[in-house]
């Protein structure tokens, strides 16, 4: 539009303003002659100088009182202004103001020059029909025309100001008993909606919007009905309340006629009043004191508002008495502190809560030795003195005098009275009365840093002068605002660091608007699966009833909608168990006729299904039809043959646009002899979409393109990665001054750049450990108008504050590229997982059509194969990995999961092992020597037990050469040993009160060969063991066993799990959870047990043990235990004896 010049125009050659003193109290004031509607403001330098504005503030005001600072985008005050004194800087106002006074405030200018300005200024008149309301029940009362027509839209909007904090500022009512009334409470607006003319109560709260509308400033207010929902709008902004679920028009527009109420008048009275702002540590204003004061008779008045929760209000000396008073605030308390030099201070206090924005008057009295202090008028505190007069400090006084010895006062004051005699501010501004700095007067410049509240999710917004702060406990959320969610957003990805099966809160779209959400992962060894309950699994029976036709089964789930479509969204596969039991009671009437029964399923409110568990979807079958094997072939269901006896149609639902299943209605159970069961099982679904999304780029110069990213206010990102390259981008975003990009800047440093106006800013993390060692490393940047933040995996975070008055919107309008398409270094490796603000990229899809770009990225392994314990060994996969427990005693997804059970007397499990078999050695026909070039050959054995027999035999392994190994508890005296047997060699120690686990290194210079079984629990044929061993071995083990393993073999896992394996086991064999309490990760630290006798009670022991075998000793065998050795001396006994003994076999006498 084009808009009238309303000033000088900026191109006629006149001097222009230059005040005498150049400093930040200068300003200059227009007076447009009527309220204008201002769009845009034009600023020159002074004509043929070197003085110009390089910032400056704008003010508005209808009565040139009052005055309102004009923001950009609710936070930068200050604009931009000229470079030289020639060229034409115009700022179109984002919303025109409408007013009638303009002032614009100096902030700098050119340092080589002076205060200079040519102003101009654009705009319109502007009229409108005023009302002016006493507030004593005055009202304006249009009746309105009734409506016979519904209409879709309708719409109420005002203006209104005052300096009231509460009242009604307008009621409608509507047919049928509906009403709505708008309400300003405490300088809010609320929508209350009331049904019901008799109701005695205010009616139900819809909305709350605003702050801080009682300054005198004219607001904007739009109510609007959209069908059945209201949208209320207060000055830029909106929030649509709940749906009232009216039929007929809410409210009529038609005005016929109208009739006022009590005192309206149709012009708008201005009172004036003067206030002061108090901006920062710097602010005082200093006034004389009154000579009446010296007579005892001491009266202050005044008004304050403020976010802070402390904060000197006032304080003046008593130089006779040599004192000081103090009022002032302190945790939102008003306190009044009396100190005087060799006597203890009075302090007194009244109020709370003070630090709510509201205007609270403050009065304190001094008469005939009675001090009292009132807050809102409500009785304060009182107390006697005996001393006085009360005094300001003198103008001509040194500062060092007037020391603060409490926080400064941010905030606003207004109609401060001593005496009964008003303080002229107007005075205090021209100098002409006391002294200040750092003040802004005639307004108050408090603003509502927490309406609208930038706290999200949740959290709770609180907030002193200068910033606010977010609480975000117990949301769910962490962050300045709460925009990160503390959640993952899949059971893939708690899997994915080392978590396993539990109940988990699950954050689908992390940082997006949707809850987190408590979700059982079961985390098995191929697949993780999410699994969501809902309030009926059970496999319920339907009775036969004549007086009803059918039956209703309604299911509600642990997850609300929202998030149930999130998750079966971003799953690679979702089923649910659909199981109907019949007899007598049919799903289908015929192929082409309506079926009996059928199931409601899909996002919403669902759509009906007749297909069954196991068939296709659309069709009017059941899972048996595939297979042909339904009871009746003339039927696709075998409830639809109609027999009587139980039988069933069972399956999986696996089309995820039909999941989950809402609701079931059962139509055929109303004949004699009709009954039915159904079972919905819980929702499954595996596989994260998200979480595997990834493209690799094989060149610097390969870049992915998706639309601009929008995150004005808040943004995060998020995202995978991993390379060899040392450098490149990994992400960047183009506006016209504004950008943000994120790079890797060397091996050891990642890079979070932004500008959003106020020039580049870079967060940088450091890590001690490279990055560019081909794992998956972690990248989450936030940015959002409190601070920014960046964290690289699990090392510390880093963070820049935002300006407190700067810029907040980050304005970008080019394409989001992955990699870069600029002059910078590119991204070389894989980029996985990349989100922004909660909402995954498909990178994959996009690579597919991207030449430099491949879709996917193998080479997890070397990322989360440490997941994989005890022997389990990591297995890639194009998504993902999997621990393979195949050669591990132990189960689970990352194979951690103790195999255990329980043992009788009469237990045992044989595995047979076939010649010739050798485990982790070649059998060797080099002959024996000490000097033999031999790879050191050895058993490995593990397993964890706990028993109260004693002496009772672990582990039994037996050789087709009658050579043997046994690990058993022996029993000697009252010591309880460990003794480890292998042929003639016998070794005994302590270890079991040492401790739980045992690592054990022995060598032995026979070789065990030609292994033919391993047996736990009792040896039915021991083979080549002498009486006393065999009688032991008889006896068999009771107690518990778990986790045992010998070399690759897992006897009891085998017999347990593996029936297929060449395992005999007698007597009844059940897997049990007694070795539950050893731990998951082999290596943790233990607790110490005790093994005692028969009769006591036993914990799980760990037991580990190494043997190496030499062809022939050269030097003494290394025993190696966890505890203290005591039996060295026996050990190089035995040691000579074995030596001696190889040495006499190996060359007999003559």
């Amino acid at each position: 539009n084009d808009f009238s010049k309303l000033a000088l125009r900026v191109n006629q050659r006149a001097g222009g303003w230059s005040p005498l003193v150049s400093d930040r109290y200068q300003w200059l004031e227009v007076d447009l002659g009527r309220r204008t509607q201002i769009t845009a403001v034009a600023t020159q330098g002074r004509y043929g100088s070197s003085d110009w504005l390089t910032a400056y503030l704008l003010m508005f005001s209808d009565t040139g009182h009052n005055w309102r600072q004009h923001r950009q985008e609710d936070s930068l005050g200050a604009f931009p202004g000229n470079s030289n004194a020639d060229t034409v800087v115009q700022y179109k106002l984002e919303q025109p103001v409408i007013a009638r006074f303009l002032r614009l405030i100096p902030l700098d200018w050119n340092p080589s020059g002076r205060i200079g300005l040519r102003l101009e200024i654009y705009g319109c008149r502007y009229t409108s029909s005023v009302a002016s309301f006493d507030g004593s029940r005055s009202s304006l009362v249009y009746r309105l025309s009734v409506r016979a027509s519904w209409t879709v839209m309708e719409t109420i909007s005002l203006k209104f100001k005052t300096l009231k904090n509460s009242g009604t500022l307008l009621h409608a009512e509507g047919q049928r008993d509906h009403s709505l009334t708008l309400v300003l409470e405490k300088g809010k607006l609320l929508l209350y909606h009331l049904q019901g003319v008799s109701s005695s109560s205010g009616g139900q709260l819809l909305v709350s919007l605003g702050s801080l509308l009682d300054d005198q400033h004219w607001h904007h207010v739009k109510l609007e009905r959209l069908s059945t929902h209201l949208n209320l709008t207060v000055d830029k902004n909106t929030l649509q309340s709940m749906n009232i679920h009216v039929s007929q028009s809410f409210l009529s527009l038609s005005l016929p006629s109208s009739c006022s109420q009590g005192n309206v008048t149709f012009s708008c009275a201005e009172p004036v009043s003067v206030a002061v702002t108090f901006t920062d540590s710097h602010s005082f204003l200093q006034l004389p004191g009154l000579t009446s004061w010296s007579t005892g008779l001491v009266s202050v008045m005044l008004q304050f508002r403020t976010w802070n929760k402390g904060g000197l209000l006032l304080t003046f000396g008593l130089p006779q008495q040599d004192g000081t008073v103090f009022l002032y605030l302190s945790q939102a308390r008003l306190r009044l502190q009396i100190s005087k030099a060799g006597r203890s201070s009075l302090d007194l206090s009244a109020g709370s809560g003070l630090n709510d924005g509201q205007w609270h008057y403050v009065e304190l009295s001094f008469k005939n030795d009675h001090l009292s202090i009132t807050v809102d008028k409500d009785e304060g505190a009182t107390a006697h003195i005996n001393f006085f007069p009360f005094s300001g400090c003198p103008t001509g006084e040194s500062a060092q005098k007037c020391k603060n010895p409490f926080n400064t006062f941010q905030g606003c004051m207004r109609l401060l009275n001593l005496d009964d005699q008003t303080v002229d501010l107007i005075k205090v501004q021209q100098r002409l009365l006391g002294n200040y700095s750092h003040l802004q007067i005639d307004m108050c410049g408090i603003i509502d840093r927490c309406s609208p509240s930038h706290c999200e999710h949740g959290g709770i917004c609180t907030q002193s002068w200068s910033t606010f702060h977010c609480n975000c406990s117990n949301s769910g959320y962490r962050g300045a605002t709460c925009h990160s969610s503390i959640y993952e957003q899949s059971c893939e990805a708690y899997k994915h660091k080392g978590n396993m099966s539990g109940h988990y809160y699950i954050d689908v779209d992390g940082s997006g608007p949707i809850k987190p959400q408590l979700i059982y992962c079961n985390m098995t060894e191929d697949k993780t699966w999410m699994v969501i309950q809902h309030n009926n699994t059970e496999l319920t029976r339907v009775q036969s009833s004549a007086e009803r036709n059918q039956h209703f089964a309604y299911f509600d789930y642990s997850s609300e909608e929202e998030q149930l479509v999130a998750v079966i969204s971003q799953s690679e596969h979702c089923e649910q168990e659909l199981s109907y039991h019949c007899r007598k009671s049919r799903l289908s009437n015929t192929l082409e006729g309506a079926p009996f029964s059928w199931w409601v399923g899909g996002a919403g409110p669902g759509q009906s299904q007749t297909s069954w568990g196991g068939a296709l979807t659309g069709t009017q079958q059941c899972g048996c039809s595939l297979q042909d094997s339904c009871l009746d072939p003339s039927h696709d269901c075998n409830c639809d043959a109609d027999y009587d006896q139980w039988t069933e149609d069972s399956g999986l639902l696996t089309h995820k646009e039909t999941l989950p299943v809402r609701s079931l209605v059962l139509g055929d159970i109303h004949r004699p002899g009709s009954e039915a069961a159904y079972r919905v099982g819980p929702l499954r679904c595996h596989g994260d979409k998200n979480f595997w999304n990834a493209a690799f780029f094989d060149k610097e110069t390969s870049y992915l393109h998706f639309p601009t990213f929008q995150g004005e206010l808040n943004a995060d990102i998020s995202f995978l990665f991993k390379t060899t390259s040392s450098s490149g981008v990994f992400l960047e975003n183009l506006g016209i001054k504004d950008f943000i990009r994120i790079e890797l800047s060397s091996s050891t440093e990642v890079v979070f750049s932004f500008d959003v106006g106020n020039g580049p800013l870079d967060v940088r993390v450091k890590t001690s450990l490279p990055l560019n060692d081909s794992r998956w490393h972690r990248v989450q940047a936030e940015r959002n108008v409190k601070e920014a933040s960046l964290r690289v995996d699990n090392f510390p975070a880093a963070t820049h504050e935002a300006p407190t008055d700067g810029l907040m919107h980050l304005q970008l309008n080019s394409q989001l590229f992955i990699g870069t398409a600029s002059r910078q270094k590119g991204f070389l490796g894989c980029i996985r997982s990349l989100q922004l603000n909660g909402v995954t990229l498909d990178l994959e899809k996009r690579a597919k059509i991207t030449p430099g770009v491949l879709p996917g990225c193998p080479g997890h392994c070397s990322s989360y194969g440490s997941l994989c314990q005890n022997e389990g060994r990591c297995e890639e996969k194009a998504n993902g990995f999997s621990c393979d427990c195949g050669q591990s005693a132990y189960t689970g997804a990352f194979c951690h999961k103790e195999v255990s059970a329980t043992f009788k007397s009469t237990t045992s499990i044989t595995y047979i092992l076939k010649e010739p078999f050798e485990l982790s050695r070649n059998s060797s026909g080099l002959p024996s020597s000490i000097y033999s070039d031999i790879t050191l050959r050895g058993e490995n054995i593990s397993l964890s037990f706990s028993t109260n027999q004693s002496p009772a035999l672990l582990l039994y392994v037996s050789s087709f050469y009658r050579e043997y190994l046994i690990l058993l508890i022996n029993k000697n005296g009252e010591d309880s040993q460990i003794a480890f047997s292998l042929g003639c060699l016998l070794l005994i120690n302590d270890c079991i009160d040492q401790n739980a686990r045992e690592d054990l290194n022995l060598t032995s210079d026979v070789e065990f060969n030609s292994i033919k079984s391993l047996i736990l629990g009792r040896v039915e044929e021991p083979d080549g063991l002498d009486a006393e061993m065999a009688e032991l071995a008889s006896l068999g083990f009771t107690g518990c066993l778990s986790g045992v393993h010998f070399n690759s073999i897992s006897p009891l896992k085998a017999a347990l799990l593996h029936p297929d394996s060449p395992v005999i086991v007698t007597s009844p064999l059940v897997q049990s959870s007694c070795g539950s309490s050893s731990p998951a990760n082999t290596y943790a630290a233990e607790t110490t047990h005790s093994l005692s006798g028969t009769g006591s009670k036993v914990s799980l022991c760990m037991l580990s043990l190494c043997i190496y075998y030499w062809p022939a000793l050269s030097h003494p065998p290394t025993f190696s235990w966890c505890g203290n050795l005591s039996g060295t001396p026996l050990i190089l006994f035995l040691w000579l004896f074995i030596r001696l003994s190889y040495w006499l076999i190996n060359h007999p006498p003559r």
